[in-house]
């Protein structure tokens, strides 16, 4: 099977700063692939540069991201206008400020679906009213003409979802979908994203810091670490033995996967200091908190390599005599 999605080598920078570097995924059709990782390392800004949706200052300055056979690096404008939105669909985290509060949620919608597909208001109506029902929103038709305001921020989320899916994306980015809301609310849109994802064969790329989230949700993990890949693996494996010792931190520092064990009840362990910059002092970005750490580790950055079918770890102790990653 070939991937729907492969980001080779991708370099992102601002003026000053590089703040995604090199970083290597693929996405098969169908499947989740969960980035993880702290506040800061580059998950957000990654997931814009997939779609070059950057913000102000940042550039791609090296990599590919082919999409089904099109390096969206390198693509026109016109043929990212058909890829964005039909496509490829995006997820914000706060969706009252992705919503226009001036236009009603209907007309939103019906506008994604009529900027791609040639069909009239009525029927881009009927469409946004069925999209709506999918997405669990009652009485669709007469909320059809309500304003982002009117909907609480779950309700909100959801018509952020409808829009998403309006055209049957072949890939939706979710970048931190449940950030905003309660846990019972949190649960009930990661639902009705993983029965979209089946029902519209979808494949979804799935941002989020919360590896309760990543064990029930994703097919693989991709942890990230000051704008670099340090492990990727299938979900099973790496609760079970994860191979970098960030990777083992934030399990220790999750609720749920305290000191010790799996689901473990003791206490949880914090990662001490910060997320280092992208643009750290020579060697491994997470040698200055690493409890592990010796002094090879503050030589070179080590490289992303394949310890396994499916694995990959960005670790000194982990990768000694193995080639990296091409």
């Amino acid at each position: 099977m070939n991937p729907l999605l492969r980001v080779h080598d991708l370099v992102v920078g601002f003026p000053h700063l590089t703040a995604v570097q090199g970083v290597s995924f693929h996405i098969d059709p169908g499947e989740t692939l969960a980035l993880v990782g702290e506040s800061g390392c580059g998950k957000s800004l990654t997931a814009f540069a997939l779609m070059r949706l950057l913000p102000r200052g940042a550039r791609i300055l090296r990599g590919q991201v082919v999409f089904d056979g099109t390096d969206l690096v390198t693509a026109r404008p016109q043929e990212l206008r058909a890829i964005r939105g039909k496509r490829v669909a995006l997820i914000l985290q706060e969706p009252m400020t992705s919503l226009n509060p001036v236009l009603t949620i209907g007309a939103q919608i019906a506008e994604a679906i009529r900027r791609h597909e040639a069909v009239s208001r009525a029927a881009a109506r009927q469409r946004v009213v069925e999209l709506l029902d999918l997405v669990g929103i009652q009485d669709a038709a007469k909320r059809f003409g309500d304003y982002p305001h009117n909907f609480s921020g779950g309700m909100r989320q959801r018509v952020m979802i409808a829009m998403a899916v309006a055209c049957n994306p072949q890939l939706l980015i979710a970048d931190e979908p449940t950030t905003a809301l309660d846990v019972t609310i949190q649960a009930q849109v990661l639902e009705l994203l993983d029965r979209l994802r089946r029902q519209l064969s979808m494949a979804v790329l799935l941002i989020t810091h919360d590896l309760g989230v990543v064990s029930q949700w994703a097919d693989r993990v991709a942890v990230m670490y000051a704008g670099r890949i340090v492990e990727q693996a299938a979900v099973g494996p790496f609760f079970a033995e994860p191979r970098h010792p960030y990777a083992r931190g934030l399990l220790g520092a999750s609720v749920g996967y305290g000191e010790g064990a799996h689901y473990s009840d003791t206490r949880l362990v914090e990662i001490p200091g910060t997320v280092a910059s992208a643009a750290g002092e020579a060697g491994c970005p997470f040698a200055p908190r690493c409890p592990e750490v010796i002094a090879a580790c503050r030589a070179a950055v080590p490289p992303l390599v394949r310890i396994g079918a499916g694995r990959a770890v960005a670790c000194i102790r982990e990768v000694a005599h193995v080639p990296a990653l091409g």
